[in-house]
């Protein structure tokens, strides 16, 4: 099966520092990877040069078999990415209700269709439907995740990232986002790249993974070849 997304030698600088040195990634559509590092290896500046957030010096970046390195944020988001940042970025003045429909409107998806993703929605995070008048200001961090992997899923992505998205958050929240992701991986039609530590939460939700330092992946593989040892040369301080 061809990449949906590939990275290829790809390069970015932050303030004339070098931060990424050539990275090679890949992720099938069904698959589910994770990208794992120490802090400060250029885990984040990797999804933001697939998103577009941050400019690549050389290299290139394919979604679907496109170029996409070229084009704009807004212009990466239509054709197929949906992106849940660290800090989750959701609107907190806005209800549950009307942060989800943000993410109706700005993809032009109404009527059946709309429907039918929010009862995805609604079906990987019930808590959702329950609290829809809630503002986002309020709910606790694993409720604002929820929330801001289900506003994205609304704009129906090909390729879903996600940053760090067990930072903070309880443990039994972790386990429902965990379950989520294993079944919206389970049709096929969506590619999940995460950014994540937790390196037990990525043993059960990944297929495989790389893992970075100084702006390089050192080490990839199936994920049942994460062993301890490798942990512990590659991930560990």
């Amino acid at each position: 099966m061809n990449a949906l997304l590939q990275l290829a030698s790809v390069e970015a600088d932050i303030g004339g520092s070098r931060i990424l040195r050539g990275v090679n990634l890949e992720v099938k559509s069904g698959e589910l990877v994770a990208l794992m590092g120490r802090n400060g290896v250029g885990k984040t500046t990797t999804l933001r040069s697939i998103t577009g957030l941050r400019a690549i010096r050389a290299g290139s970046i394919t979604l679907d078999g496109q170029r996409i390195d070229k084009l704009p944020p807004d212009a990466r988001a239509r054709a197929g990415i949906g992106y849940v940042p660290q800090g989750r970025d959701i609107f907190p003045h806005l209800t549950i209700e009307e942060n989800l429909h943000v993410g109706l409107v700005v993809h032009g998806r109404k009527g059946a269709e709309a429907r039918e993703g929010l009862d995805k929605v609604f079906t990987l995070f019930p808590v959702l439907k329950e609290m829809l008048s809630r503002k986002g200001g309020v709910l606790s961090g694993g409720q604002q995740q929820q929330l801001a992997i289900g506003r994205a899923l609304l704009t129906k992505p090909k390729l879903l990232i996600l940053d760090e998205p067990t930072e903070g958050i309880q443990p039994s929240i972790i386990d429902q986002i965990g379950d989520a992701l294993k079944a919206l991986k389970s049709d096929g039609s969506l590619a999940i790249l995460l950014v994540e530590q937790y390196v037990d939460f990525c043993r059960e939700i990944s297929d495989r993974f790389y893992a970075m330092d100084r702006g390089a992946v050192t080490i990839s593989g199936d994920i049942a070849s994460l062993t301890d040892d490798v942990v512990k040369t590659h991930l560990q301080v």
